[in-house]
Formats: C-alpha cells, sequence, structure tokens
C-alpha cells in the first residue's frame, strides 16, 4: 500500500484555520436574502394589500398600511455596514402641550416601546427602530417591523386625541 505524498510546489498553505474555514462556508451557505424575508413580513402584516415598494441605487423602500398607520421599511443594501430602519408616523408637530408630550414619550420609551423609540423626524412624532445589517437574522427583521407597526396603531390615535392642534 503506497501513501499519498502531495507535491509541496502544488500545494498552497490556507490563510485561514479550519475553524475560519468552516465558518466562511456556514455564512456563505446562510446568506440571507433581506428583500425576502421583508416582503414576506409585510405580506403578514398587511391585511388590505396595500403595500408598494421602490427600489433605487440607496436601496429598497416599502410602504404599507397596518391599522390606522402607515408603516415605512428601508434596507439601504446587505452590506454589514448597510440599515435596515422601520418608522411610522404617530402625531404632527407643533402639538399642543408639547412638554408634556415629550415627558409621556420619553417614559414609554422606557417602558413600553422594547427595540423601538419615539423620535422626532422632519416636524413628526414616529415610531423608530434602527440597526446594522451585520449579523441581521430573519426573526430581528420580523420583530423590528411587528413592533413598529404594533407600537404605532396602538397609540396613534390616543396621542393625537391628547396633543394634536
Amino acid at each position: 500500500m503506497t501513501t499519498f505524498q502531495p507535491d509541496p510546489e502544488t500545494v498552497s498553505t490556507p490563510t485561514l484555520s479550519p475553524e475560519e474555514l468552516v465558518n466562511e462556508i456556514l455564512e456563505e451557505e446562510m446568506e440571507i436574502n433581506y428583500v425576502e424575508v421583508i416582503e414576506t413580513v409585510i405580506s403578514s402584516l398587511d391585511q388590505d394589500n396595500t403595500a408598494m415598494v421602490s427600489q433605487t441605487d440607496a436601496g429598497h423602500l416599502w410602504k404599507f398600511k397596518y391599522g390606522t398607520v402607515e408603516v415605512f421599511v428601508q434596507l439601504t443594501g446587505s452590506t454589514d455596514e448597510d440599515t435596515l430602519t422601520v418608522w411610522s408616523s404617530v402625531l404632527k408637530l407643533p402639538a399642543k402641550n408639547e412638554p408634556q408630550l415629550m415627558r409621556k414619550l420619553l417614559e414609554m420609551n422606557g417602558a413600553e416601546t422594547f427595540e423601538a423609540r419615539f423620535a422626532i423626524i422632519n416636524d413628526e412624532v414616529v415610531l423608530l427602530s434602527m440597526r446594522t445589517v451585520a449579523e441581521l437574522a430573519p426573526g430581528e427583521i420580523s420583530r423590528a417591523i411587528a413592533v413598529v407597526a404594533s407600537i404605532a396603531d396602538n397609540n396613534d390615535e390616543a396621542l393625537q386625541a391628547e396633543f394634536a392642534l
């Protein structure tokens, strides 16, 4: 019986350790199609078939109606530095008694919004969830969209009734 002896001139030395090589192979096999995941989540939440999508050089932007709010989902790309942002407007500014409104929103941020938060963007109070795509799992995408949609829908009418001008 002969043993195989590789020719040292034709065999290259691996630059990755066996563990790094296995991790790299697993990452390639587990590549997530973020667009597909987002569209699946939106289709499960969008009961009135209102969903629209726009694709530009800046990424994808979806809009759909959930209860009494419009929810926006933006995906800037699929690299680790790209972002997933989900938001929904709940109240236009200016508003009545803004100091009381800001206190209420901060208290809600601390106790009721999970991974989302209230913020002010373009003179509107929005519920917002934002994170990088790095190590983003399908469950996190689903949760971000569902949390923003449900909390915004559960609070928009009460906030408008109490604080809208």
